[in-house]
């Protein structure tokens, strides 16, 4: 897969989690990031549980789906992992 399509999946799947899961966001950039994490994350996660291998494999649904996935999960183990401050 080429890095556009990794951003641009990265992209998608970022601000879809971001919208899903709620709270202060992190920006257009950080979205893409975790998006692009989310993408590896869901990844290795569809090869090693269910054995898709490739589930991340272009700018289709599947590979959108997935990193939506991943970044939801990325997103709530980096929300886990920083500690809150009050406003």
């Amino acid at each position: 897969m080429s890095i556009l399509s990794w951003i641009l999946v990265g992209l998608v799947a970022g601000w879809l989690a971001g919208v899903v899961m709620k709270g202060g966001g992190y920006g257009v950039l950080g979205d893409i990031i975790v998006g692009i994490v989310g993408a590896l994350v869901g990844g290795y996660l569809a090869t090693t549980l269910f054995g898709a291998p490739g589930a991340v494999d272009g700018f289709n649904l599947t590979s959108i789906v997935v990193a939506f996935f991943g970044a939801v999960l990325t997103i709530g183990i980096l929300r886990a992992l920083t500690p809150r401050t009050r406003v």
